[in-house]
């Protein structure tokens, strides 16, 4: 998957970013508390995109 289009999903979801690191972006979802690492890749695995889709989808 492409890193924008996993970007432009979470956000959709809710989540925002808090913090930029050298290889990582830290997103929050404030709505379930839930805190997740994005890699600074093009392209991400699709198993990855989606443990991080639906972590921070998720409701508590």
């Amino acid at each position: 998957m492409k890193r924008r289009e996993l970007i432009a999903k979470i956000e959709a979801a809710g989540a925002v970013l808090i913090r930029r690191g050298g290889k990582h972006d830290i997103y929050h979802n404030p709505r379930t508390g839930v805190t997740q690492p994005v890699p600074r890749h093009n392209e991400i695995n699709e198993q990855l995109a989606r443990k991080i889709i639906r972590d921070l989808s998720q409701e508590p």
